[in-house]
């Protein structure tokens, strides 16, 4: 089995340079790793002399002390926040930092080719969650689409939204007009897993005036059917119980449990996000996380 699977990685391998294939690269030497002390063999492009390895085409490419990245993620994915990893790790919050985006990128890259192996999936949840960045005048929408069936998360989406209630006109005074980019947010969403979904598929949502509006609008052939909200109970199964049985347990059961798993999604927390793109990298993080662990 390894002799197939090292032809397989072969083929596949191109210079960074001039983009050749691997018929015109010569082995070239090796060198061991620092971490792990892994060997890793040198090559070299016949056509424009160009050096490399086959360490050139990892995303960990350069990275050092990889042996942390599987430590973030679980401290990540586990309600700390980056000051507390960093400070249980005994490492700096900038190397979290970095961490996070790179633990992003790569669960991103999984979460797109999880995706190509779906198809057809015939039943979906939906709703927008709400958090802020560095205020609660300045909130953010979280929309989220669920598999009602197995409950993959099927995609995350971050994006701003104006005050509402009592805060509305204060947040106007301080922070001026902010624009509303829940449509995009849900754009993106569902650009992201039409590919995924049925012809037929049927959408679950709460009330909300604007979903059938944008359900039909991307997927003119489906079947929208609305669920009275319910408001959620602070501890236990109180509210649940009181109204019965939970049309949109999975996607309300998923939602809980990424305000449980992320730091800066908490009800009550000190620790809030002061970047929305930093909220989306660690909420793609969880994504992965709960995609391939939890509910594989």
């Amino acid at each position: 089995m390894a002799q197939p699977l090292l032809k397989m990685l072969s083929m596949k391998r191109k210079c960074p340079v001039c983009h050749s294939h691997s018929d015109l690269h010569v082995r070239n030497g090796f060198f061991y790793r620092e971490s792990g002390r892994v060997r890793v063999q040198r090559y070299r492009c016949t056509q424009c002399a160009k050096e490399f390895s086959d360490a050139t085409f990892q995303l960990r490419y350069r990275q050092r002390l990889r042996r942390i990245n599987g430590l973030v993620e679980r401290e990540l994915i586990s309600g700390s926040s980056l000051r507390r990893t960093a400070l249980i790790l005994k490492i700096n919050v900038k190397t979290v930092v970095r961490r996070l985006r790179f633990l992003a990128h790569k669960a991103r890259k999984e979460q797109v080719r999880r995706m190509q192996l779906l198809s057809d999936i015939q039943e979906v949840q939906f709703d927008d969650m709400e958090t802020f960045e560095h205020s609660k005048m300045k909130p953010l929408a979280i929309t989220i689409a669920v598999w009602k069936n197995k409950r993959w998360i099927l995609g995350c989406e971050v994006s701003q939204m104006p005050a509402k209630g009592l805060l509305a006109k204060r947040a106007r005074k301080k922070y001026g007009p902010r624009l509303d980019d829940r449509k995009k947010g849900r754009e993106r969403l569902f650009k992201k897993i039409q590919p995924a979904l049925g012809e037929s598929v049927v959408f679950e949502t709460d009330e909300h005036p604007h979903y059938g509006k944008h359900l039909k609008e991307r997927f003119p052939k489906s079947l929208h059917v609305q669920y009275k909200g319910r408001r959620g109970c602070v501890v236990g199964q109180g509210e649940l119980k009181a109204g019965g049985f939970d049309p949109l347990f999975s996607l309300n059961h998923t939602c809980a449990m990424l305000r449980y798993s992320i730091s800066r999604l908490v009800r009550r927390t000190w620790v809030t996000t002061k970047r929305p793109d930093r909220l989306q990298d660690h909420i793609d993080i969880y994504v992965n996380f709960h995609n391939r662990v939890l509910v594989s």
